[in-house]
């Protein structure tokens, strides 16, 4: 399910500055990324060569970057513990984040904190620290009287419970006495401890831990959806489904199914916290609950093709709305900008990046075996594109024949090209440059040597690769056809 452009830009202006507090388990995420490339000797186990590392909140401290980075005034409440990785939380607070923080110290606990390894789109091992009892004593009084301060002027109050003792009794009921929308994202068994609360968000799986039935179907999760309303007091029930969208549940209404829209999903980390960020924060705006779920769809969608738990800004929601009304090809017309955005996404993936340039002026059968020979040698191919100027400038008078919005249309209508950039240089090197390609491709007719960019690509560890040219195909040589035609 789309959504309408210009209800789009109306809800994204309207999230400026709409006050939200996020009330929950905070958790430090912490992601080691690295290369396998062998077994370890002193067990059946990969060797990760460690690469890089992020840092970042996750769980509630999530939701609260989601909810700043779309523009809202966010304010999170929660516990960390007296550790090293209680003050890395901290750090990760304000600032440029944009999230008032107000944590409560909690000494007898370690801050939650979870590690995960991977390499390549690959996820080898995560390892938690954590304590879940809920607070006590002092540390629970600050709480409530936190809750009770914050929360005034909210909009929406999110409550995100994961089990791990910010969420007591005595915090929901502060929340619930606010005068603000309450919706809780909750990993219990039981809904019913949250009261009469507006929105109750679980996944597919943790409503059918909730309720005991299957929830594959729209007809299973409708019927879970209606016995999960019997079991708590909350107005509506709202499940995310991953790619099959989002289904709610009205307290005496008939149930309704929103399908999503398959994309490509690197890294699911959080995308419920984008979710549910999304969709408190454009309730809380004005937003009509049916704009609130598309909106809530594209922002998740949006973060799932992003490393780690991630946050997604108003002009990738634009950029997914306008992509989501365009026709395939024209997605793949790239400026270098997205280019390099595109090429780090790969990357992170472990995919190969190739590179070849052209002027492609009439498209035939030579250039379609080239570029799928090309394409053999890598796991995704960027094709630069002569501009109109440069062409006339390396071909001559008359040229192009196709101008370069056409040329790059029928590029991108090729299964073997995954990106087409238009570059106005005489060479393509700022491309090969920003890109950094793991293959630069060019026709067997070039000697290795005379390949622009080569040097480049290969002082980084890339290598240079020559395709096969089938003789009597050439944009030259069908103009000289046309030409006689033309003059018989």
């Amino acid at each position: 399910m789309s959504m309408d452009f210009t209800i789009l830009q109306k809800l994204l202006d309207n999230l400026r500055g709409v006050r939200v507090v996020c009330v929950g388990d905070i958790m430090v995420d912490r992601f080691v990324y690295g290369d396998v490339h062998r077994v370890s000797p002193e067990a059946p186990i990969p060797v990760l060569a460690r690469t890089r590392e992020l840092v970042m909140l996750g769980a509630s401290g999530n939701v609260a970057r989601n909810v700043a980075a779309l523009g809202g005034d966010v304010a999170l409440v929660g516990l960390v513990g007296g550790d090293a990785e209680g003050h890395e939380a901290m750090r990760l607070i304000g600032g440029e984040t944009g999230i008032e923080g107000f944590l409560v110290t909690d000494p007898s606990r370690p801050t939650t904190l979870k590690t995960r390894f991977v390499s390549g789109n690959q996820q080898l091992l995560r390892v938690d620290l954590e304590e879940s009892h809920l607070a006590e004593g002092d540390v629970a009084q600050r709480l409530v009287r936190t809750v009770k301060d914050v929360a005034q002027g909210a909009g929406v109050i999110i409550i995100s419970d994961y089990g791990k003792g910010v969420v007591t009794d005595a915090v929901i009921s502060a929340c619930r006495e606010a005068a603000a929308m309450v919706i809780v994202d909750s990993k219990a068994r039981s809904f019913l401890r949250y009261g009469p609360v507006d929105i109750i968000k679980p996944n597919a799986a943790e409503l059918a831990y909730a309720t005991g039935m299957p929830t594959g179907s729209n007809d299973e999760i409708q019927a879970a959806l209606e016995y999960a309303l019997t079991l708590c007091e909350a107005k509506a029930i709202l499940v995310t489904r991953a790619a099959k969208g989002i289904s709610l549940g009205v307290r005496g209404k008939s149930v309704r199914h929103f399908p999503g829209v398959p994309r490509e999903v690197f890294d699911a980390s959080g995308a419920g916290d984008t979710t549910i960020a999304a969709l408190g924060l454009s309730l809380a705006a004005g937003a009509s609950m049916a704009d609130a779920i598309t909106f809530a769809m594209l922002a998740s969608g949006v973060a799932v093709g992003k490393v780690g738990t991630a946050t997604v800004t108003p002009n990738e929601m634009v950029e997914a709305s306008l992509s989501a009304h365009m026709a395939s090809a024209e997605i793949k017309i790239a400026t270098p900008k997205r280019m390099i955005e595109d090429v780090e996404r790969w990357r992170s993936k472990g995919q190969r990046i190739g590179f070849t340039n052209g002027c492609f002026d009439i498209l035939h059968r030579g250039h379609v075996a080239y570029l799928n020979q090309a394409r053999t040698w890598c796991d995704k191919l960027i094709v630069g594109l002569n501009s109109d100027r440069s062409v006339a400038a390396l071909k001559g008078e008359g040229r192009p024949i196709n101008d370069l919005e056409s040329r790059a249309l029928v590029l991108a209508g090729l299964g073997c090209v995954d990106l087409v950039v238009p570059f106005d240089e005489d060479t393509p090197l700022d491309l090969i440059m920003g890109s950094r390609p793991d293959i630069l491709i060019k026709g067997a007719d070039y000697a290795e040597g005379d390949v622009v960019g080569g040097a480049e690509v290969k002082s980084w560890g890339g290598e240079v690769r020559l395709a096969e040219v089938i003789e009597g195909y050439s944009t030259t040589a069908a103009i000289a056809r046309m030409t006689e035609g033309g003059k018989a």
